[in-house]
């Protein structure tokens, strides 16, 4: 496709010297390059931003640094209200996209003429390399579909910002912050478009916090309850498929 539109690549950071250089030469290897990569540190406390710093010679990559450590909700919205492409680009700084990400993703979202897009996902070892454990996605996600499977993952999420305000993609401010904007943008009427392909490596480093299964259920209820406001019946029937499906996904 054209290489007229813009992407704005939002990264937050904080103690990833280990994984930030495959992730930042995960974007620069893109087979699309109209693209600007905003890196927002939250104070890390490693080598992190001397990694950073080394590619700061390509003008498409900016560095931003937080005055306080504010996690990872309010450091990608700093990164997205620093934003100038016409798409919005989530991707964690341990993460790996394939080399075809953007172009083919742009291409989806073009022949869908959709504001919400994400893709399926392969997970990795602590090195990247795929496991064969694949995350299959629907090729549409409502809300109410939505509260029963956390299928989007924030390093595959593309938004058009021609068709959805850069407010409401804004994080809320809760754990699991990604989970509860999506639904958040998907209450307020619009739909998510899934890519049947896997484009983006989820690096799973062992005793992961999203691998803790305890804080994984007191977070999804919590959202449930506190956020969406659900009653406890509906609370109880979202959480039973949220759990089958997050079992079987993971294993």
């Amino acid at each position: 496709m054209s290489e007229n539109i813009k992407v704005s690549i939002i990264i937050p950071v904080h103690n990833v010297e280990k994984y930030i250089d495959d992730t930042i030469n995960s974007v620069l290897n893109q087979s699309y390059k109209n693209w600007e990569m905003i890196l927002v540190d939250d104070c890390s406390s490693d080598n992190s931003v001397k990694v950073i710093e080394k590619y700061l010679n390509d003008e498409r990559i900016k560095l931003i640094k937080q005055d306080e450590n504010v996690r990872a909700a309010l450091t990608r919205n700093r990164g997205i209200e620093e934003a100038a492409g016409d798409y919005i680009a989530f991707l964690d700084s341990d993460d790996i996209w394939i080399p075809e990400k953007l172009e083919k993703q742009l291409k989806f979202i073009k022949e869908h003429d959709c504001a919400f897009s994400f893709t399926a996902y392969e997970f990795g070892n602590e090195a990247a390399q795929p496991t064969g454990k694949i995350v299959h996605v629907p090729s549409k996600l409502t809300y109410k579909k939505a509260l029963s499977r956390t299928v989007i993952f924030t390093s595959t999420v593309i938004f058009d910002l021609t068709k959805i305000d850069k407010e409401m993609i804004k994080m809320v401010n809760v754990p699991s912050e990604d989970t509860a904007t999506w639904w958040k943008i998907l209450r307020n009427g619009y739909d998510a478009y899934g890519l049947e392909e896997v484009l983006t490596i989820y690096r799973r480093p062992p005793k992961t916090l999203s691998s803790n299964k305890k804080v994984a259920i007191k977070r999804i209820w919590n959202l449930y309850r506190n956020v969406e406001k659900l009653n406890i019946f509906s609370s109880l029937y979202n959480f039973v498929f949220w759990a089958f499906r997050a079992t079987f996904r993971r294993l």
